[in-house]
């Protein structure tokens, strides 16, 4: 009998801990890019970031407001800008 309940517990806390894993699928979008929602435990380097925007973009209209897609190109541009300023060699 304690076994069982033993197993009982386990299965419903295994289920009930499937939605924290679950994984973002290619046609969502990106909240933490957009409008830094979601963003727990996120850090990325600046290539990486601009890696993300780079994929993001690509999803288009399908998954974007053409105002979502402008912010995303504007994101884009300020990080490139950084990474460009950060690559500059000291004069």
């Amino acid at each position: 009998m304690r076994k069982m309940a033993m197993i009982l517990a386990a299965t419903l806390f295994t289920l009930s801990s499937v939605p924290a894993f679950a994984q973002t699928t290619s046609d969502q979008k990106d909240e933490c890019l957009l409008a830094s929602k979601n963003c727990m435990n996120q850090v990325d380097d600046i290539r990486n970031r601009i890696h993300k925007l780079n994929k993001e973009i690509k999803k288009g209209n399908r998954v974007y407001s053409p105002q979502e897609l402008k912010k995303l190109q504007d994101k884009l541009r300020e990080t490139s800008e950084i990474l460009r300023t950060l690559e500059k060699p000291d004069s």
